[in-house]
């Protein structure tokens, strides 16, 4: 039986059967890929209505991917003060907004105390708002800081409000490329134990990979190998989350842009690795609202959200600072065949457009 039909039969694929798939035809790897995606959600394209906020850029890693962190490509230094961020909360609770998303920089002047005592403020202010915080990067970066266990930090957030983890700081768990890209940082196999010990607790989390920059094709097949095997232990991914490598205002120096063409195999092929996580995302922040949406054809299921403010993949190139407006984003998906479904952060579906 060869890998197509090993796909079609419903059979798990191995590393070389996965790598092998980059050698197909894009539409035929795609067809594939959209047949999988219909098997689990049928033609709902799901999105949420949510916040980025990115409290501070100021930080102790010097990541050679990263435009975002202030350093002499960014000579601009700030940290929001709690008022700021609630002022911020106020507005989006305001507003019906139901996710807040809350990732920065490893700022050594800020401190546990000052992250733990916004979350407390907002669930204590809006219980019902889902307040998805802190990367596995920067839970590594507070244990370090604060002498403490991941588990004591993980115990410490659930304490005070925080619902959910996002995908960051995961970039490619090769350890070679890892050493390269962002040498001091959390290492592939402490991100993957926070994320376990996260899932022991009964949350959920997603799971991201920064691709389109000095890896290879194998070191991306390594990468969803090894969230495979986590998930089949834990459950506790909800989404997975191919970030697309932003080449501006940073150290790695990347001449030639990743095609869409490429983007697009990696989508499809990432549907097909992850046979056990629910959910694939095309964030629009890295890819383009068009490509995204292109990608719904190509195996993924997600958009991530309207996201009003961002400031991270914007200081690389995104186009993505501004965020999109709901109706736009809604518009779009009807007018490529699909339907769109508000969710949760959890994927509970809250409204059909």
């Amino acid at each position: 039986m060869n890998t197509v039909e090993k796909i079609k039969a419903g059979q798990r694929i191995d590393f070389d059967e996965a790598l092998s798939l980059y050698e197909m035809d894009l539409f035929e790897l795609g067809a594939l890929a959209n047949e999988k995606r219909q098997q689990m959600h049928d033609k709902k394209t799901y999105f949420n209505i949510n916040r980025h906020i990115n409290p501070t850029n100021i930080c102790k890693d010097v990541c050679k991917f990263c435009a975002y962190s202030a350093s002499r490509k960014n000579p601009k230094p700030y940290t929001l003060k709690h008022e700021e961020i609630m002022a911020i909360v106020d507005d989006i609770a305001s507003r019906g907004i139901k996710e807040v998303h809350i990732v920065s920089a490893h700022n050594p002047d800020t401190g546990l105390d000052w992250y733990t005592t916004v979350f407390s403020k907002i669930k204590a202010k809006y219980p019902k708002l889902h307040i998805k915080a802190l990367t596995a990067a920067e839970i590594h970066f507070l244990s370090e800081e604060y002498n403490k266990s991941y588990d004591e930090i993980i115990d410490i957030m659930i304490e005070n409000g925080v619902d959910s983890l996002p995908g960051g700081g995961a970039e490619i768990f090769d350890e070679e490329v890892r050493d390269y890209i962002c040498k001091g940082k959390v290492n592939s196999r402490q991100w993957l134990e926070i994320h376990e010990k996260w899932h022991s607790r009964g949350r959920k989390s997603n799971v991201t990979m920064l691709f389109g920059h000095v890896e290879e094709r194998r070191h991306r097949i390594d990468h969803m190998m090894r969230i495979r095997d986590l998930q089949d232990r834990t459950g506790g991914f909800n989404c997975f989350i191919p970030l697309v490598y932003q080449s501006e205002n940073n150290f790695l120096n990347i001449k030639e842009f990743m095609t869409a063409h490429e983007i697009l195999k990696t989508m499809a092929i990432s549907r097909l690795v992850l046979d056990n996580v629910p959910n694939l995302k095309a964030y629009w922040v890295t890819s383009t609202v068009n490509l995204a949406l292109l990608s719904q054809e190509f195996g993924a299921n997600d958009l991530d959200g309207t996201i009003e403010k961002e400031s991270i993949n914007s200081a690389a190139g995104a186009a993505s600072a501004n965020g999109v407006e709901l109706q736009e984003f809604i518009d779009q998906i009807k007018d490529t065949g699909f339907i769109p479904v508000e969710r949760d952060s959890l994927y509970n579906e809250l409204k059909v457009w």
